[in-house]
């Protein structure tokens, strides 16, 4: 049986939109550790359509002898929509439809990996399909964007691991709370 584990930047305020814009003064080799070894353990990707075409604008010219840049383009690459047609980045498929069913047969046979796609994401908690949200905690206030959750969500988790780096990012490893 495989697993959903979803990684995202946050700011404190819950913030995780436009990360390129306050995360990179935080990133460091601690983080580069955690988000190669999350790359790792999966062995296809989840991406919602906005993240999947702004990373299929970006891989497919970045440096091939970049390690992320062979992971990326060359990984197995799963992206959810309702709108998308086709999916023209390399080893990528559309999954539509009875999108929760999709998932949960994935999932049987492969360890899926998501980053970013907040609102697949959001989603896929809600629907209780992610095993594991890694969540790294910038210790910055953003002030305004998206942010994880809904005013008025509602998704019970239990902390499994936290780790602080020397850059003051919170590591928290999540998992759904028992009933």
């Amino acid at each position: 049986m495989g697993s959903i584990t979803s990684s995202l930047f946050i700011s404190l305020d819950g913030v995780i939109e436009s990360p390129d814009k306050w995360h990179f003064p935080y990133f460091n080799d601690e983080m580069g550790a955690v988000v190669g070894e999350q790359m790792g353990k999966a062995d296809a990707t989840l991406l919602g359509r906005q993240t999947y075409d702004e990373f299929a604008s970006y891989w497919p010219s970045a440096d091939p002898a970049d390690p992320f840049t062979q992971a990326m383009n060359g990984g197995r690459k799963y992206v959810v929509s309702s709108t998308l047609e086709s999916a023209d980045w390399e080893n990528s498929s559309v999954v539509n439809g009875d999108v929760a069913a999709e998932l949960t047969t994935l999932k049987a046979d492969h360890n899926l990996g998501t980053t970013g796609s907040a609102t697949l994401v959001r989603w896929m908690l809600e629907q209780g399909l992610v095993d594991e949200l890694h969540l790294l905690v910038h210790p910055i206030v953003v002030g305004s964007g998206k942010k994880l959750f809904a005013d008025g969500a509602s998704v019970p988790l239990s902390l499994v691991s936290s780790t602080t780096f020397s850059t003051g990012v919170l590591h928290l490893v999540y998992a759904p709370a028992q009933a």
